[in-house]
């Protein structure tokens, strides 16, 4: 029983543990739908949330607000950035997702290679999100699933948040 539990829990984590995690985050450029485009080199310093979605997935509409919460409890000390496939989702698609959802950042649009870039798989589900960190490294990645669930509400994603920010915090410096 216990070596069942053990292996569960091995499984779990190795689950949660995306496949990028410790690499450099690939650099993007990506336009929104007005055109202004945002560059990853511009956040250096901040923790991003990158989330990979689409306008008719019903998690990424569920992740949407959490994701507003997150903005506002963390503030400039987080950068939230949604990148979708510009083969699926159109500008006015996107306007009627921030209107119905009330998305407080910016929505991005690629045409797939800079998905490719994070996710390593020509296929894979939504919502998708890389945690990188202020020097640029993917600390976590995840997408949607059973043992991820709990990592797209408020409270499983700011504990993941504290923890990156809390082991890139600069330590105290000893007195002599």
């Amino acid at each position: 029983m216990m070596r069942t539990l053990l292996a569960f829990f091995l499984c779990a984590a190795a689950l949660l543990a995306g496949d990028n995690t410790g690499r450099r985050a690939p650099g993007f450029a990506l336009p929104d739908s007005t055109m202004k485009v945002y560059d990853l080199a511009d956040y250096r310093g901040k923790l991003v949330i990158l989330e990979f979605m689409q306008t008719d997935c019903p998690h990424c509409q569920g992740f949407a607000p959490v994701l507003n919460e997150i903005k506002a409890k963390y503030g400039d000390k987080v950068a939230v950035l949604s990148v979708t496939n510009s083969q699926h989702d159109n500008a006015t698609q996107v306007a009627q997702f921030v209107a119905t959802y009330k998305v407080a950042h910016p929505i991005l649009f690629d045409a797939g290679q800079m998905q490719y870039s994070y996710v390593l798989k020509l296929t894979f589900d939504n919502p998708y999100v890389c945690l990188i960190d202020g020097n640029g490294i993917i600390q976590n990645d995840f997408n949607y699933n059973a043992f991820t669930a709990g990592l797209f509400e408020l409270k499983g994603l700011s504990a993941e948040i504290d923890r990156i920010l809390n082991a890139n915090a600069s330590p105290v410096p000893k007195r002599l």
